[in-house]
């Protein structure tokens, strides 16, 4: 990436595939879901579906939570926004339920400190066979993200590990073989000016990069960048790792695990475990450069 470019405008997670989602343990609302996050007097950039632009106002109270229930004229359309202690990160989500009767999709969003270190974690986990996987996410994925030792000092094998540990107590949860609910997880974590993306499924990170400066930024729009890359069964190395674990990768109205995922990793899901794993994909960047 260029030196003269900086991300200083959003940064988006949202699940894949445009479908209309809301928020856990509610009832059947409007809109769409997504994370976007920037630094302080960032330009707002254009998100997903249905979500609208952040509104500055000196009335925020800091890590307050706004709009918590905004319907914008349409029925039980979930939104708001939060904004860091210091002012410097802040950050908005949509959530609307698509055609099934029950929502399977959560989102979490932590603004905190860690050894005196300003932390922002976002999150958003996409359920599929129930709301179980995706709920026990919510509650403890980065809670247990911030108990690793070397979350701070060696932050990609942090999240591996809490990834794949946090995978294991989901599937030790749900226990019933009556289900076999499953989850994607996306989540961006900044610390300072690092931005950590760790990807399990098919859910989307994607980061608006703009030039230095006003004059910079009205000659160019943002560029998107993607900072996630989605878990199918037909990627070429995904396919041959399900198949050399012994799965097999079958055509079914879009490419399946076994002909019945239509995602290659994923947390829970304990029937395809062998070959649907939830190791993360992790990319970092530095929101003041641009470089990994």
């Amino acid at each position: 990436m260029a030196r003269a470019t900086a991300l200083r405008g959003l940064v988006g997670i949202a699940a894949a595939g445009g479908r209309r989602v809301r928020s856990c343990g509610q009832r059947r609302d409007a809109g769409w879901r997504g994370f976007r996050a920037g630094t302080s007097g960032a330009t707002a950039a254009a998100g997903p579906r249905g979500s609208s632009p952040f509104r500055s106002s000196a009335a925020r109270q800091a890590g307050s939570l706004r709009g918590a229930a905004a319907a914008a004229g349409r029925k039980g359309w979930v939104s708001g926004e939060f904004e860091s202690e210091d002012g410097k990160v802040t950050c908005g989500y949509s959530s609307y339920i698509g055609r099934r009767p029950t929502m399977e999709d959560c989102y979490a969003v932590k603004l905190t400190k860690v050894d005196g270190q300003p932390v922002s974690l976002f999150g958003v986990f996409d359920g599929h066979g129930g709301n179980l996987a995706a709920e026990y996410l919510k509650d403890n994925l980065f809670k247990n993200l911030m108990k690793q030792p070397d979350f701070l000092t060696d932050t990609k094998l942090a999240i591996s590990r809490t990834f794949l540990e946090t995978d294991g107590d989901i599937l030790e949860t749900i226990s019933s073989s009556f289900r076999d609910d499953g989850s994607t997880a996306l989540a961006a974590v900044l610390i300072g000016n690092r931005l950590y993306v760790a990807n399990v499924g098919d859910s989307r990170a994607v980061a608006s990069r703009a030039g230095k400066g006003k004059v910079a930024a009205r000659k160019k729009r943002p560029k998107p960048v993607p900072l996630s890359k989605d878990h199918k069964p037909n990627r070429k190395d995904e396919r041959k790792r399900v198949e050399d674990a012994g799965g097999v990768v079958i055509w079914d109205d879009t490419w399946r695990v076994g002909g019945i995922l239509a995602m290659s990793r994923a947390f829970g899901n304990r029937m395809l475990k062998e070959y649907v794993i939830a190791e993360p994909d992790i990319q970092w960047i530095c929101v003041v450069c641009g470089k990994e």
